[in-house]
């Protein structure tokens, strides 16, 4: 970009040349300020409007790289072409190490002038591009900063929403409890199986407001909880080791949880609704999987498994709901007949939603 109109300050004590490189300057299109003296020059810096200064490196008060050194140090400093008529590399090593954009030698012939207004005008667009990039990252970083915060005010309302929800589902279970003392036993049977799976979605939301990542959930320790409360509403001693939990750690998006959560509240009723007629039994659940291969779900027990012309998958509510979450999970589920028992197992992907899978 042409450096027309810009201001330049020519910093020297040699009236003679400060007039010369004004008249060439101003030739150029540029606006020229003359000061004598480093004091001087340093206050009309800093009084703004500069766009570039002309220093010499002899002056009569102090040394020129002392006033470059203390122009470096103000906000938004133009940049400075230093000048000095001694043939000193070391000079020049020390202008540009203090911040001169670059550095020239003064001739008696005045052969310089043509450099000068090539270092003022890349001196110009040097500075130029530095303050559009300064600019440009102060943005990003504003962005980034209002990002955050509308990203932590966001996680904050979910975790309230979810809070709500959570009481809510609690209460609910805690009525389908409440109703299910006194009543006959095919309806207090049916009121607790509602009750585990009001639980088993409360669950899910109780994790979201406890934990700081609202985007996941640690399923094992949801399940923890889950059979936890399952044994609890069915008045059986967790120490008594009926129903039992062996979990890796694997973390899943909260609605896919919510499916399993669901598909093991049911497989639990099942087995122990079809598995034990006459009572409690062992039920083992059991999740394992990895970064790079799908999760395995199971449920086992060592009831009286089922017949070979009626397989689970023919059965009442509890297998249209573990079907329909299997569906919603992308899941393959399949019953294997053990000597005792029957063990369900479903492979699904944590990391995937089952609309995503059918595009792949």
């Amino acid at each position: 970009m042409p450096a027309t109109g810009c201001r330049v300050l020519f910093v020297d004590d040699d009236e003679g040349l400060g007039r010369l490189v004004k008249k060439d300057l101003e030739r150029a299109g540029l606006v020229v300020e003359l000061a004598a003296t480093g004091k001087d020059g340093l206050a009309r810096v800093q009084a703004g409007d500069i766009d570039a200064v002309v220093l010499d490196h002899h002056l009569p008060d102090q040394e020129g790289l002392e006033v470059l050194t203390q122009m470096q140090a103000l906000q938004n400093a133009p940049p400075v072409i230093y000048l000095t008529g001694a043939q000193d590399s070391r000079t020049a090593v020390a202008a540009l190490k203090a911040g001169a954009s670059d550095y020239l030698i003064k001739d008696i012939q005045g052969e310089f002038l043509a450099l000068l207004k090539a270092d003022i005008e890349a001196g110009i667009a040097s500075a130029r591009l530095r303050r559009a990039k300064e600019q440009a990252e102060a943005e990003v970083r504003a962005a980034r900063d209002r990002y955050k915060a509308l990203a932590s005010e966001r996680a904050l309302l979910m975790r309230e929403v979810n809070h709500r929800v959570s009481n809510s589902l609690q209460l609910i279970a805690s009525l389908l409890q409440l109703q299910s003392r006194g009543a006959s036993p095919d309806v207090k049977q049916a009121l607790i199986e509602a009750h585990n799976r009001v639980l088993a979605v409360a669950k899910v939301h109780r994790s979201l407001y406890t934990s700081e990542n609202v985007q996941s959930v640690s399923l094992h320790r949801y399940l923890e909880a889950l059979i936890d409360d399952i044994q609890s509403a069915a008045g059986e001693d967790r120490a008594a080791g009926q129903l039992t939990l062996d979990a890796q750690p694997i973390e899943i998006e909260p609605d896919r949880a919510v499916a399993v959560g669901v598909m093991v509240t049911e497989l639990i009723l099942n087995a122990r609704k079809h598995a034990y007629p006459e009572g409690f039994g062992p039920i083992r659940v059991r999740l394992e999987g990895g970064d790079a291969k799908p999760s395995v779900l199971s449920v086992e027990d060592e009831g009286i498994g089922f017949a070979s012309d009626r397989p689970p998958e023919s059965g009442g509510l509890g297998t249209i709901i573990v079907n329909a979450m299997a569906q919603k999970l992308g899941a393959e589920i399949r019953y294997e007949r053990n000597r005792p028992g029957t063990k369900a197992i479903v492979t699904f992907d944590p990391t995937m939603t089952h609309a995503r899978k059918a595009e792949a």
